[in-house]
């Protein structure tokens, strides 16, 4: 009889045969080939679980490095589903990039600044307070420290959105602001638009795989029951750098579809669209980007009409929308 003894070792059967003249010491062969056996395999058994560890780990990496993709594309679902949980939107931002813009709203909620909101060098303003039982912040551009003017523009509106998302962590992001319309639209001065999609028509790439990404295409979270009950317009907004608009401009508008115009909402989608946070755009008409006027006379001429009217405006929007979920939106 031949006595054998086996050894498991991270998943490996070994087996261990004592020689055939053996048998009639089997008890202590057995017994001191088991011990032999434990000596022999201890290494590989330590060997084994490292390894298997090593694995386990690489996959976890992997699993997280696969998720990264995809959890940017879940995030909106996740945060909407977070929000239902929470009893609604309670916590909303509002990027404004003129403080002539903001500022009838932040005298009409009760706003106060907060200069603590955001790192010192930043130049972003935050005004925070309270309505309807909910936070609101009204972020601005802030000034430019060189010419002293309102930092309108993708850059800082790009900028004042990542922080505030960063900091405030808010449920929803809204782009208020005015905006240049179309006469053939049936666009008049003053009219209010809701954006269904924001678009950019001077980031112009025309290389294979960049036109795309040059346009952007960032999405607008829906709100067909809040257009239903207040009765504003909607469409595409169109965002430049630059305040005029070229031939190539206009063509380009032109197929963006676009309603109005300005020169913040695409830069403020992107920056919500990197952390997941749902956006919609309010934007009041002040120009008429085909109207044969001087758009900058224009402008001017009616950017305080505009701003009380976005003043006016904001309200009906904020209360609509906070303690709704996003789905009632």
């Amino acid at each position: 009889m031949t006595a054998l003894t086996y050894i498991v070792a991270g998943g490996v059967l070994f087996f261990l045969r004592a020689p055939d003249d053996s048998q009639q010491k089997l008890p202590d062969t057995a017994s001191n080939m088991r011990g032999a056996a434990w000596k022999v395999c201890l290494p590989l058994v330590h060997l084994s679980v490292r390894r298997a560890s090593s694995f386990s780990l690489t996959n976890q990496s992997s699993a997280s490095l696969r998720s990264c993709s995809s959890s940017k594309h879940s995030s909106r679902n996740q945060r909407g589903i977070a929000t239902s949980m929470s009893g609604g939107i309670k916590n909303v931002v509002v990027i404004v990039a003129m403080e002539a813009e903001a500022s009838p709203l932040i005298e009409r909620l009760g706003l106060v600044e907060d200069p603590d909101k955001f790192p010192a060098a930043a130049p972003s303003k935050c005004f925070s307070g309270s309505y309807q039982g909910a936070a609101i912040n009204v972020v601005t551009n802030g000034k430019c420290s060189r010419f002293g003017v309102d930092q309108v523009g993708t850059v800082a509106a790009g900028l004042s959105t990542w922080l505030s998302v960063e900091a405030i962590k808010p449920d929803l992001v809204i782009n208020a602001g005015t905006a240049g319309g179309f006469k053939k639209h049936d666009t008049a001065i003053g009219d209010v638009f809701i954006s269904t999609s924001v678009k950019n028509h001077d980031r112009r790439i025309p290389i294979p795989g960049f036109k795309e990404f040059g346009i952007g295409n960032h999405e607008s979270h829906p709100t067909p029951e809040m257009l239903k009950e207040l009765g504003f317009k909607q469409g595409v907004v169109s965002t430049g750098s630059s305040f005029d608009h070229t031939k190539t401009d206009d063509k380009m508008m032109e197929e963006n579809d676009a309603r109005v115009k300005d020169m913040e909402a695409a830069a403020v989608a992107w920056a919500c669209e990197q952390h997941g946070t749902p956006l919609f755009c309010i934007k009041v008409v002040t120009d008429l980007v085909d109207g044969g006027g001087v758009g900058e006379e224009e402008f001017l001429q009616n950017l305080k009409a505009a701003s009380d009217s976005l003043q006016q405006a904001m309200p009906r929007v904020l209360d609509f929308v906070l303690s709704r979920q996003l789905a009632e939106l």
